[in-house]
């Protein structure tokens, strides 16, 4: 089912469950364990807020404490996995993908661009002892990883522009590209082009794929691709071997969603 902007007026939104979100929101991998002062300042809350809704979260059993810091538990997974035993995408986009995957012996995902950053939601593995890729639920920065340029490249110029604009571009390995410009003229090619390749920008051993997928209307609902071992394809053999199969699943995709 498509979202249909809502208009909400004030006087019926609950701030305070828009704070506790920040208060979960505020925990990361850099931050796994926060004190209720940090938790303030991130959450953009005052310290004692930020202590309230800790100790709330505490009690419902989602966070626990030592008296100093606090750390999120695994009851907070529920949240994401409602979204996922929900939601009809991912439950649409599975077959195709695990056809794709036995077809060509890789891991193959579907992601979505959330904010500025890439979320997996679907995933399908061969039969292997050795799997690589972005577990479901993962989120990673959009411009790092081929699905946030595949699916950006479907975008107005005007869209692109304000998404770089407000978007932190650091780096993780020698290779990622940090420059706006840079980005940008990626972004264009991939439109372009249809579909993208990356290496080393996450991680110096790992190079990707991807192509968006768009409904029957022409939309960009996400991005299906792989993650792939460097060794293992050279951009050539990427282009024979997987872009075909990526695209074809696409194609599939597009009318029934």
């Amino acid at each position: 089912m498509d979202a249909i902007p809502l208009e909400i007026e004030k006087k019926d939104l609950v701030d305070g469950l828009g704070k506790g979100l920040r208060v979960i929101e505020a925990f990361d991998d850099d931050h796994p364990h926060l004190t209720a002062s940090e938790v303030a300042v991130r959450a953009g809350m005052t310290r004692t807020a930020a202590r309230r809704y800790l100790l709330s979260l505490v009690h419902f059993g989602y966070a626990a404490g030592d008296g100093k810091r606090f750390w999120l538990l695994p009851r907070v997974l529920r949240l994401g996995q409602s979204y996922l035993a929900a939601a009809r995408l991912p439950r649409l986009v599975q077959p195709f993908i695990q056809r794709v995957s036995m077809r060509t012996g890789e891991t193959v995902n579907f992601s979505v661009l959330d904010g500025h950053e890439i979320v997996y939601l679907a995933r399908s593995s061969p039969p292997r002892y050795v799997s690589i890729g972005y577990q479901v639920g993962i989120r990673v920065p959009a411009h790092v990883v081929t699905p946030g340029v595949a699916i950006m490249s479907t975008w107005t110029d005007e869209a692109i522009d304000q998404w770089i604009a407000t978007h932190e571009f650091f780096g993780f390995t020698a290779q990622t590209v940090v420059e706006a410009s840079r980005f940008r003229e990626h972004v264009m090619a991939a439109r372009t082009l249809g579909f993208w390749m990356t290496e080393q920008q996450l991680d110096p051993a790992l190079r990707g794929i991807a192509v968006p997928v768009k409904d029957r209307k022409g939309e960009c609902r996400g991005s299906i691709g792989m993650t792939l071992q460097s060794q293992s394809y050279t951009q050539e053999s990427m282009l024979e071997k997987l872009l075909p199969a990526l695209r074809e699943v696409a194609v599939e995709l597009r009318p029934i969603l």
